[in-house]
């Protein structure tokens, strides 16, 4: 179960919570694009084998793919290893994809009118200082508008995930496996509204 977070030129933040929140972003950037939105970032993808999860990629919007989590032998032992249950975290590949990205959002002059992609802000993701401090400027610049996932609070609770869900300018969109179809048009709109 995942969060959607949307943030908006005029202050508005949005949040989606449920199932299925990869395919929901990809279906609404594919919409976006199609209707001339300028839109940029990343997404992250299971990777499997033979049927079996074996980790996760992070592929940005311009098509560059490098992994984010593999699993890992609990005899591995790394100088500085990030795991998240049984996966290693690949800390490099995530940054060298996923922080050029976000460190654009404030050049060129069309940065009001761009949408950026964040899936996931996540525990995997969270090991790096760096992606904490990019999303942070990207949630504060002006004129950002921002679509991206967010875990649904289990267990500790994670420093940025609940930052961004008590800005005042964050709002929650619950998807479930009954509205995850209907919910895409909701999206969509919001995010071109946000553009005006």
């Amino acid at each position: 179960n995942q969060a959607l977070c949307f943030a908006c030129t005029n202050n508005e933040h949005f949040l989606i919570l449920g199932i299925g929140k990869t395919t929901l972003i990809q279906k609404a950037t594919e919409v976006l694009k199609s209707s001339g939105v300028p839109i940029d970032g990343f997404y992250t993808e299971e990777v499997r084998e033979g049927g079996r999860r074996i980790g996760f990629d992070v592929i940005t919007l311009s098509g560059r793919r490098g992994t984010l989590s593999r699993l890992g032998s609990d005899s591995s032992t790394a100088r500085r290893e990030y795991r998240v249950g049984q996966y290693i975290v690949d800390l490099v590949s995530f940054e060298h994809l996923v922080l050029p990205v976000l460190r654009n959002v404030d050049l060129g002059s069309d940065t009001g009118k761009k949408v950026y992609v964040i899936d996931e802000v996540g525990k995997m993701e969270l090991f790096s200082q760096s992606f904490i401090q990019a999303v942070r400027q990207t949630l504060t610049a002006s004129g950002t508008t921002i679509l991206g996932t967010i875990p649904i609070p289990k267990g500790k609770p994670l420093g940025l995930v609940e930052e961004i869900r008590s800005r005042k300018d964050v709002k929650v969109f619950n998807v479930s496996k009954e509205n995850r179809d209907n919910i895409l048009q909701d999206i969509v709109t919001t995010v071109q509204n946000c553009r005006k």
